[in-house]
C-alpha cells in the first residue's frame, strides 16, 4: 500500500483557505481573514505577501481581491477554489478504484486531486498527460505511469499535442477519469479547446467504466468547445445537487449521479 494522503502544513492549508475565500468574495480585509482563521493579523499579513508574490492575489484596500477571471482561471487558483468539494469527490473517486486497476487520468485541477485520493492505493497502470496527476502517483513504486510526449503547458502542467490523442487511442482502461469546464443545459459537455474535448473523449470511450468529475460550479460556468454528453457518462460524482436549473438532467442521469457533499442525502 502507499504512504496515504500527503498531508499539507497548517500554513498550506491556511493559504489554501484565503485563497478560496478571496476568490468567493472577490475581497477580503486582513482583520475578516484572521478573525477566520484565527491568527493574527502580521501571520495573515505574510501569507498575503506570499499569494500576492506567486500572482495568486493582489491587494486592495487593506486587504486582498482576486484577479478578474480569465478564459480560464489560472491552475493555481482552479486548484483550491472548492478545495473541500473538490477533496470529498475525490475521495469518492477512490472507494471506486481498487488496486491493480488500470486508470486514464485527464487535465484539470480536481483530476489531479482525485490523483491524490489515489496514493492509498498501489499496483495501478495510469495512463495520463497531467504531470500533476503523474507525479503524485509516481510517489508509489508498484504504481505504473504511463505519459505522452509532447509540449507542457505551463503552469498547469498539462502535455500537450497532436501526439496526445493518439497516446489515448493506444490504450484502454478500466476506468478512466476526467472533468470538464462546463456542462451546458441539454447535457453537452464544455472545455475551453476543441482539441481538450477530442482528448477527453477518447478517455471516455476507451475506457470500461468513465468517472466525470465536477464540483457544482461547473454547472453555471460556460466554455466555447462542446463535445459529448453527460448522459454518456457512467458515473457523475459531484459534492451537491444541481438544483432546479438542472433537475431535468439529473432526474434523466439516475442513479448513475453520486452525491457526495452536504446535499449527498
Amino acid at each position: 500500500m502507499g504512504n496515504g494522503t500527503k498531508t499539507k502544513s497548517k500554513t498550506e492549508i491556511r493559504r489554501e483557505l484565503i485563497l478560496e475565500k478571496t476568490i468567493e468574495q472577490g475581497h477580503v480585509t486582513v482583520e475578516m481573514l484572521a478573525e477566520l482563521l484565527g491568527v493574527s493579523a502580521q501571520t495573515v499579513r505574510r501569507d498575503i505577501n506570499q499569494l500576492c508574490s506567486e500572482n495568486l492575489l493582489r491587494r486592495k484596500h487593506g486587504g486582498v481581491e482576486s484577479f478578474e477571471q480569465q478564459l480560464n482561471e489560472p491552475y493555481q487558483q482552479r486548484a483550491v477554489t472548492n478545495f473541500s468539494a473538490k477533496w470529498a469527490i475525490a475521495q469518492a473517486v477512490a472507494k471506486e478504484i481498487p488496486d491493480g486497476s488500470t486508470v486514464f487520468i485527464s487535465i484539470g485541477s480536481t483530476p489531479a486531486i482525485v490523483a491524490e485520493a489515489l496514493t492509498v492505493k498501489s499496483g495501478l497502470t495510469v495512463m495520463t498527460n497531467n504531470l500533476n496527476a503523474a507525479m503524485i502517483l509516481s510517489n508509489e513504486p508498484s504504481n505504473r505511469i504511463i505519459i505522452p510526449g509532447g509540449e507542457v503547458r505551463m503552469p498547469d502542467r498539462d502535455v500537450l499535442g497532436d501526439g496526445v490523442l493518439d497516446f489515448f487511442n493506444s490504450y484502454r482502461a478500466e476506468y478512466g477519469i476526467f472533468g470538464v469546464a462546463g456542462v451546458s443545459e441539454d447535457g453537452g459537455m464544455l472545455d475551453f479547446h476543441a482539441s481538450e474535448v477530442r482528448v477527453r473523449e477518447t478517455i471516455r470511450t476507451h475506457c470500461k467504466t468513465s468517472i466525470l468529475v465536477m464540483d457544482s460550479t461547473k454547472l453555471t460556468r460556460t466554455a466555447p468547445a462542446i463535445g459529448g454528453s453527460i448522459f454518456d457518462v457512467d458515473l457523475i460524482i459531484m459534492d451537491q445537487h444541481p438544483g432546479d436549473d438542472f433537475s431535468a438532467l439529473s432526474d434523466r442521469v439516475g442513479d448513475r449521479l453520486k452525491l457526495v457533499g452536504g446535499d449527498a442525502s
